[in-house]
């Protein structure tokens, strides 16, 4: 049935089980999917109306992701109706999707990294003259789609040259570009520190004011109360719940989307300081970090925060081996050591979760067993054979110890959840038996169940006095887990405060 409103054309919605409104942009109901037999969605539902930031909730694994592939064409539903502008629509591709006004941006990133940041933006959609692209042209706009924006980015850089946070905002500028009526956004601040954050929110506002719907997907609970309105809790594959924000808190948001009540995290005892476990001295590399000396004592959780571009990355990376610098010593337990290579942290008892799991942090078509011993092979191999049975108990102790959600753990990683991706890779830090244990953005694009776990976790590892470095984007995740913290600004240590001492102001005053 079809009814007349203001002059619209608009599909009866009212038997799928939601109202019709004239500023409905997008509508879902019923939306199932199955792979191979096995459910990953059974009931995908939402209503996203006109200039409104709708909150899409739930942990890893819920069919998040599945129910958005579908509404961008990516995937074909099995069951269940989707109305777009009044409209039936099942897209059979992204680029119908996008010819209906809706973008997605991905948390993983897919950039063509030997082109242009311009060229990305405007790839398969170049200005022409003629027969040839408009490069002038072309790099005008993106400059103007930056500055209208507020982002700080170079419209010529490459984008091989940039890090993982700017690579994360060209995507955003992309979606954006296509002036969109419906952006769907998967995770865009997990990349980015708080001042880009507030950045991006601004331009969601601005986007908001012309009339735009917004998918927002965060696990940053506090994304989600700072920017949307509306949310809806899927778990297990099934709608929960949708609601207005200001009709729900934080904790009850939590327990929809876990199912449980999680106690509040407890707050770390106060400890007396300690031997040093690791020490940095005046670690160097050009205008990227200079002068940044510092310790990591016995049972100490030391904190590193930072806008974007503040050098914390680059000095953890090169303390690892895996970046250049231009000078600097570590000291292991007052013992100096020469580390050009990962390998020679490794064999030294430093391990590293690197901010970029898929990029370099774990091999994708490789099994979740392959990913986990691959760090400590000579110890299941002997006379060029591996030790199977050996093999096979360490993996599964690792899959229990960490809790990873795995079918076998011959199962090709990258089938499993961001989550359940991330375990894998403090699984395969510890197979190696490290005393340091370097983690950059460890919570990134996970949900507030395995946040808690990893979280237990590193205060676990601490206490049996070991040493944690642990960088974070996320204010609250460094208040609640760092004994120490230090903060960079513009490649310098800005400052140092106790955990007694921090504060969210403290901590973006010295930051900028």
């Amino acid at each position: 049935m079809q009814k007349a409103l203001e002059g619209r054309q608009v599909l009866d919605l009212s038997d799928a089980g939601f109202s019709v409104e004239q500023t409905v942009l997008l509508a879902a109901t019923d939306i199932s999917k199955s792979f191979n037999g096995v459910p990953a969605l059974l009931d995908g539902r939402i209503q996203l109306h006109a200039g409104s930031v709708h909150a899409l909730c739930g942990g890893n694994g819920a069919g998040k992701s599945t129910f958005l592939n579908i509404l961008m064409g990516l995937l074909r539903a099995d069951g269940g109706t989707m109305v777009r502008d009044g409209q039936v629509v099942s897209y059979a591709s992204a680029a119908e999707a996008l010819a209906d006004g809706i973008a997605i941006i991905t948390q993983e990133l897919s950039p063509v990294l030997d082109m242009t940041v311009a060229e990305n933006i405007y790839l398969g959609r170049e200005p022409r003259r003629g027969w040839f692209t408009d490069s002038a042209k072309m790099v005008a706009d993106a400059r103007a789609l930056f500055d209208r924006l507020k982002f700080k980015i170079d419209a010529t850089a490459v984008m091989r040259d940039l890090t993982v946070a700017q690579m994360q905002l060209v995507e955003i500028a992309k979606a954006i570009s296509r002036e969109s009526q419906v952006l769907i956004m998967d995770e865009p601040t997990s990349a980015i520190g708080e001042k880009e954050s507030e950045t991006l929110f601004e331009a969601i506002r601005s986007l908001q004011a012309q009339g735009v719907g917004i998918i927002y997907v965060s696990h940053r609970l506090t994304d989600i109360f700072s920017i949307a309105d509306s949310y809806t809790v899927f778990r297990d594959g099934r709608f929960v719940e949708s609601g207005a924000i200001a009709d729900i808190d934080r904790q009850r948001l939590i327990g929809l989307i876990v199912g449980r009540d999680l106690r509040d995290q407890e707050p770390r005892a106060e400890r007396e300081a300690t031997e040093a476990v690791i020490e940095a001295r005046n670690f160097s590399n050009g205008g990227v970090f200079t002068d940044i000396s510092l310790s990591v004592a016995k049972g100490e959780i030391l904190g590193l925060y930072g806008l974007m571009g503040a050098g914390r990355s680059e000095f953890a990376n090169a303390l690892y081996g895996n970046g250049p610098k231009q000078s600097g010593d570590v000291l292991l337990r007052g013992t100096q050591l020469i580390i050009k290579h990962p390998s020679d942290a490794l064999r030294a008892g430093i391990a590293m979760v690197t901010e970029d799991r898929k990029g370099n942090g774990l091999v994708l078509p490789a099994s979740v067993r392959d990913n986990i011993v691959m760090g400590a092979l000579k110890r299941f191999s002997s006379f060029g054979f591996m030790k199977a049975g050996e093999e096979n108990r360490a993996v599964d102790a690792q899959i229990e110890r960490f809790r990873v959600r795995t079918a076998s753990r011959d199962l090709a990683v990258q089938n499993l959840s961001g989550g359940n991706q991330q375990k894998v890779v403090f699984a395969r830090c510890i197979e190696t038996n490290p005393q340091v244990l370097i983690c950059d953005e460890p919570t990134r694009g996970i949900d507030e169940g395995a946040k808690r776990e990893i979280y237990a976790f590193l205060s676990d590892f601490a206490a049996r006095g070991n040493a944690v470095l642990m960088i974070s984007s996320e204010i609250p995740e460094i208040l609640a887990n760092a004994d120490r913290i230090i903060v960079f600004r513009s490649g310098r240590i800005a400052g140092e405060l106790t955990a007694a001492e921090a504060t969210q102001e403290a901590l973006v005053h010295l930051a900028s």
